[in-house]
């Protein structure tokens, strides 16, 4: 297994704003192939643990989509929607990060052992947290910020009303980075959460469209943030 290296973030972002100062762990643990974060786009596939058969095949699409067109795909190694995005990467010769909530040595989720093994050796994986850290609840929300932080773009596929997803969407749009809904996802069911947010500039997409927000997406988007006090989350 490949050993682990201890990075600041703009060791591998480059100069970061105001903004991205403020959401910044102070260091990064990685695992695999750390010129992934060096390079862009980078689009975060992310939305629920317990999926519906529609939301997993959308996020399959998508994924599928994003990596045609050069993209690498951030996740964050959970169950439903993240598993569907790192491995529909994988099997079709994209790239991945897997980002964590625990450290390199624990494994969130033990299904996903395998999967997460397999990112580190070819791939990427991501931590914020020191080996040997036992892992607490409140990690998942950071990492979450930190997945933000580490993307372009954050699309949310599926998502319930008490989806921790939710945390990512307005770390992105605190961070001006766009924040993406597949207008089939919107149409099916649209939280009051997901609403708020395209009231704050986050937007839908369709086949069709999505090529062309590619197409425009800026690497590290900046100058757009939102101030947090502006906010409602």
């Amino acid at each position: 297994m490949k050993q682990p290296k201890t990075v600041v973030p703009d060791d591998v972002l480059g100069p970061l704003n105001e903004f991205e100062l403020k959401a910044a762990p102070r260091q990064l643990f990685l695992r695999g192939d750390a010129s992934l974060l060096e390079g862009g786009p980078r689009i975060a596939v992310v939305g629920s643990r317990r999926a519906s058969s529609e939301g997993l095949e959308l996020a399959r699409r998508i994924t599928e989509m994003l990596v045609s067109r050069g993209v690498t795909v951030v996740s964050g190694l959970a169950l439903g929607i993240d598993t569907v995005a790192h491995e529909t990467a994988m099997t079709n010769g994209g790239r991945t990060v897997g980002v964590l909530g625990t450290s390199l040595d624990r494994y969130a989720v033990p299904r996903n052992r395998g999967l997460q093994d397999a990112i580190g050796e070819r791939h990427l994986l991501v931590s914020q947290f020191p080996s040997g850290q036992t892992p607490h609840r409140s990690n998942f929300p950071l990492r979450n910020k930190t997945m933000a932080l580490l993307s372009d773009a954050t699309l949310i596929v599926e998502a319930a009303t008490n989806s921790g997803t939710r945390h990512q969407g307005w770390e992105a749009i605190r961070l001006g980075r766009p924040v993406l809904f597949p207008t089939r996802s919107l149409e099916r069911q649209s939280p009051d959460w997901a609403n708020e947010m395209i009231r704050y500039g986050a937007f839908g997409f369709d086949a069709r469209t999505l090529p062309l927000v590619l197409d425009d997406l800026p690497s590290r988007c900046v100058g757009s943030a939102a101030r947090a006090d502006d906010l409602p989350f």
